[in-house]
């Protein structure tokens, strides 16, 4: 006779609908897994070739000139992101703080910026100066700026690419990853077929694209199909669970400097900055990385195939083929997140007994829920979940350091939510 788990708190039909989910996906988890070996072979191949040891474990303090390890870092890492160079940096506060280094450090006034794939993240509305001002966004370095909607599908408006492109664009922006919107994410091959019309139609224009949450899911990066630069967050995929903080920027090597002249200033650029004697943690977090990002697509998986079973709209689809860790679920109610939230969190090795309310957040247009009980405080690359208080309520899930993590938090929130409205 089957026993039922005794934590956390869940009903026994709640634990057969997790069961059910997990058989329905032992393929699909399988092929996750399988995913691990060609990754994990590339990183170490990295390893390898830039015959790492230990003492690139140790940093240069103060100024952080020479600093061994943070070279042989930026080496790895443009190694494995098939780019030409690569600044791995702990003094990035995070994906966005990257992202806008690149930005302010490329774009100069009276250039323009298009991004082809509607509107950007939350966090980056105020860096480009769609929303607030006196901060000194981009808008008012006299940056101009416009985007192309998607379509009614939720995709990159390809017939409208000549007419957005029709005056001179310094760059172009795409967000790979969905963000807060209810879309497909972009696959690494649709980025490389985007990257070549926008260079047949503006031979001379940048494609810059943010790579949050999309690291390691796919074979390759946008670097290695035409891309000229990407920007992501180190507490997200590449950080393998254990980096404490910081980002990373990559691509042609004349943007990736340009972009760190930003972080730190001209004429010091890529030299500086002290590696804290952390540079271990970023190296071990990459070697996780690979294994970190399978067991997090298997957890979205689950996640997509537990709430689709309950006849709610999920983005992507369980098994689907998928170019981020995120997992949309379309609840319709903000009661509904809230007791998933509340579920999550209690499952949480970090802050359990705390229940998410919604609140304000610097960066974003919306309250935010947000279930991240998590050992590095904001990582997404432990299992976490968000929900903008905005409709249609649709929480926004990633993460996991294993699948069970996600099989257990599920367990508590299906007891939660059925209890909300019963079936």
């Amino acid at each position: 006779m089957y026993s039922y788990p005794t934590w956390p708190e869940a009903s026994p039909a709640a634990w057969d609908a997790v069961a059910a989910a997990q058989a329905q996906l032992e393929a699909a988890a399988k092929q996750r897994t399988a995913a691990v070996q060609p990754q994990l072979a590339k990183v170490l191949a990295a390893f390898q070739a830039e015959k790492l040891g230990s003492h690139h474990f140790a940093s240069v303090n103060g100024y952080g000139h020479n600093d061994q390890g943070r070279d042989t870092l930026d080496r790895v890492f443009a190694r494995v992101l098939g780019a030409e160079r690569a600044a791995v940096r702990l003094q990035f506060v995070s994906g966005t703080h990257a992202i806008a280094a690149a930005l302010f450090g490329v774009l100069r006034p009276g250039d323009r910026l298009l991004s082809i794939t509607g509107r950007p993240y939350d966090t980056l509305e105020e860096v480009i100066g769609i929303r607030g001002s006196g901060q000194g966004s981009l808008a008012e370095f006299g940056i101009q700026y416009s985007e192309l909607a998607l379509t009614g599908e939720g995709h990159v408006d390809e017939l409208g690419l000549s007419d957005a492109l029709s005056q001179p664009t310094r760059m172009v922006l795409i967000q790979r990853s969905c963000g807060y919107s209810w879309r497909p994410s972009l696959s690494v091959a649709q980025i490389g077929r985007l990257v070549e019309q926008l260079k047949t139609i503006q031979p001379g224009v940048l494609v810059f694209v943010d790579n949050c949450y999309g690291e390691l899911v796919e074979f390759e990066e946008p670097t290695a199909v035409g891309a000229d630069l990407i920007a992501g967050s180190l507490i997200k995929n590449l950080g393998g669970t254990i980096v404490p903080s910081g980002a990373y920027v990559a691509g042609v090597a004349e943007l990736v400097e340009q972009a760190c002249c930003r972080l730190t200033a001209p004429g010091i650029g890529s030299a500086g900055g002290s590696g804290f004697d952390l540079h271990r943690l970023l190296f071990q977090g990459l070697f996780l990385a690979p294994q970190m990002v399978a067991e997090a697509l298997i957890n979205a998986d689950l996640i997509a195939q537990v709430f689709s079973n309950q006849a709610l709209e999920v983005q992507p689809l369980a098994g689907a083929a998928r170019s981020d860790v995120i997992q949309a679920v379309k609840f319709g109610d903000p009661r509904a997140l809230q007791v998933v939230c509340n579920a999550f969190q209690s499952c949480s090795p970090v802050e359990s007994y705390l229940k998410p309310v919604p609140a304000p957040m610097p960066g974003y247009a919306s309250e935010l829920l947000m279930a991240g009980g998590s050992f590095v405080d904001g990582s997404t690359s432990e299992f976490s979940a968000d929900a903008p208080l905005r409709e249609p309520y649709v929480l926004f899930s990633q993460g996991g350091t294993h699948r069970s993590h996600g099989a257990l938090a599920l367990a508590a929130a299906l007891t939660s939510w059925w209890a909300l409205a019963p079936n």
